[in-house]
């Protein structure tokens, strides 16, 4: 029967794969060594993505006037904001409360459940619906030292030493400090992670980490987490308002120099509402639907960055903007799927990244910046890469090795969602491999913060992916659910314990006036991209 395009591989990757079984019983009994840490920086300065010159600049105004960071980013915080403070009437408030979440996702809800624990009134408005968020797409885990053998100490050296000794030591000590806690409360809530059938929480390991201290829900690992978040935020109706498809397009202020709320837009009628709030905290996610360097990306549509767009006219500084994470293992076949997450939960179970010829080329549980460079160098470098019909290129991701080690059922049980995402496609992962290649997932940089979110502009906090420091220049499997719930609940505690005390003066928005006068002093004004960009531009030009 000859291939259709619907029938899993085609015969010329059927080829590389009759190398990848053979070499599979060779390998099953092989370990392939770590990179030293001279390798891990000479194969990082060559072929990672964020050592790219030309796909950088400088910004040219605000206060990070002068650091690098990727052009797409640049455009839209050198941007031209989208309303004109002089047509916007402030002493018409829509909403009034006393913490404004800008933002759906866990950071948002969790922010939200532990501001209205300090008896806050909390709105949250989301761009997309409640969930729309790349906590729902997370999949392999969240990291928490509970176990016996572990400890918040070595979570900490190992989120350090994956974070490239950068990290802002505060707020990585808050990140594993608060962990073994965060599992004790999502389980409170009714969080189902995997166990052991005496009750014991299940942990594997993850790329860059020295204990297993991953625990996970299957591959829904996120799904899960935002499915608990979300439906305890729902229960308390009287207390937090959510407010859908509502995203914010500016920051407000007072004339004390408070940040006061924001303007939302609502995107069904295109009207503008104003919520003053006596606390704000930006809960905005990443920015991968930027598609920097055109990767592909694993985040969900609405992930566009504006939380540090929205920041940055405040004035908050940002952090680690000059890096991203690219996931090592994206989708590379079939092209319905490209970018997507392959989970690297999958690696964590024993499966190996093969090239063409069946040879392993790299240890499967690199930190994710060395294991993307590793599978980048062997597609561009070496040409070792496997083809698809559209000309894409990847390796292969070994997963029936991981029956093989486990027992029969392993992946059906432990990797539903990537059975199914490959099994639309006629591609049973349990007896083939997948093709991957790097992807963009993660923002690593974002609005510098405090242990407690707070951004040092009065009023305003940050917490989650729209937040940068606690990672380093390269996050670390499972640390991003943690972050988003440990800093989710310092900032909905700490928004919530200033709202008792804050006294509001008359809203204003003198801000975007003097970043509009930058923009003109800088000949700027004219050429400006209007941001934030709310949702991506996929349409196509016609000449």
């Amino acid at each position: 029967m000859e291939w259709d395009g619907k029938m899993g591989y085609p015969p010329e990757m059927r080829e590389s794969i009759k190398k990848v079984e053979a070499s599979r019983p060779a390998r099953l009994h092989e370990t392939f060594p770590m990179m030293s840490p001279q390798e891990k920086e000479e194969i990082l300065r060559r072929f990672h993505p964020d050592y790219i010159a030309s796909a950088f600049r400088e910004i040219r105004i605000g206060p990070n006037k002068g650091d690098r960071t990727p052009h797409e980013l640049a455009d839209l915080l050198e941007g031209r904001p989208l309303i004109d403070p002089d047509k916007l009437d402030l002493e018409q408030v829509d909403y009034d409360t006393d913490v404004l979440v800008i933002g759906g996702g866990g950071a948002g809800s969790a922010a939200a459940l532990l501001a209205r624990e300090q008896g806050a009134k909390v709105i949250i408005a989301t761009k997309l619906r409640h969930g729309d968020a790349n906590t729902m797409m997370a999949q392999g885990g969240i990291q928490a030292a509970d176990k016996e053998n572990d400890s918040p100490a070595i979570h900490y050296l190992d989120v350090m030493g994956g974070g490239h000794f950068v990290n802002d030591p505060d707020l990585v000590e808050a990140l594993v400090r608060d962990a073994p806690l965060v599992i004790q409360w999502l389980e409170s809530l009714g969080c189902m992670f995997d166990k052991e059938p005496d009750g014991t929480l299940i942990t594997i390991h993850g790329g860059g980490t020295s204990r297993k201290r991953m625990h996970s829900a299957r591959d829904y690992s996120g799904a899960e987490i935002m499915r608990t978040l979300r439906d305890e935020v729902r229960s308390h109706p009287e207390d937090i308002t959510v407010l859908e498809f509502s995203p914010a397009i500016e920051l407000l202020m007072d004339d004390k120099g408070q940040v006061a709320g924001a303007v939302l837009q609502n995107l069904e009628t295109g009207e503008h509402l104003v919520v003053r709030a006596k606390a704000t905290i930006i809960a905005t996610g990443g920015s991968g639907r930027l598609h920097y360097q055109g990767y592909p990306t694993t985040n969900h549509h609405g992930a566009t960055g504006d939380g540090l767009v929205l920041a940055y006219r405040a004035g908050a500084r940002l952090a680690f903007i000059d890096t991203m994470q690219y996931h090592p293992t994206g989708a590379a076949y079939p092209e319905q799927i490209l970018g997507l997450l392959v989970t690297e939960k999958v690696r964590g179970l024993g499966a190996q990244v093969v090239n063409v010829d069946g040879e392993q080329f790299v240890f499967p549980r690199e930190t994710r910046d060395v294991e993307a460079s590793a599978i980048i160098r062997e597609c561009v470098e070496r040409g070792k890469g496997v083809r698809t019909p559209t000309g894409m290129v990847g390796v292969w991701l070994d997963s029936p090795m991981i029956d093989m080690i486990h027992g029969p059922g392993t992946i059906a049980r432990a990797l539903p969602a990537m059975v199914r995402q490959f099994g639309r496609f006629g591609i049973d992962i349990t007896k083939e491999p997948m093709l991957v290649y790097p992807t963009l997932h993660y923002q690593n940089g974002g609005v510098a913060i405090r242990p407690d979110g707070f951004t040092g502009i009065p009023g305003l906090f940050v917490a989650g992916e729209a937040s940068g420091g606690v990672h380093g220049r390269n996050r670390l499997m499972g640390n991003s659910l943690l972050d988003v719930v440990v800093f989710g609940r310092r900032a909905g505690r700490a928004a919530g314990q200033l709202a008792k005390e804050v006294r509001l003066g008359r809203l204003t928005l003198e801000h975007v006036r003097a970043w509009n006068q930058q923009l003109a002093q800088a000949g700027l004004l004219e050429t400006a991209k209007p941001s934030p960009q709310v949702l991506p531009d996929y349409t196509r030009k016609i000449r």
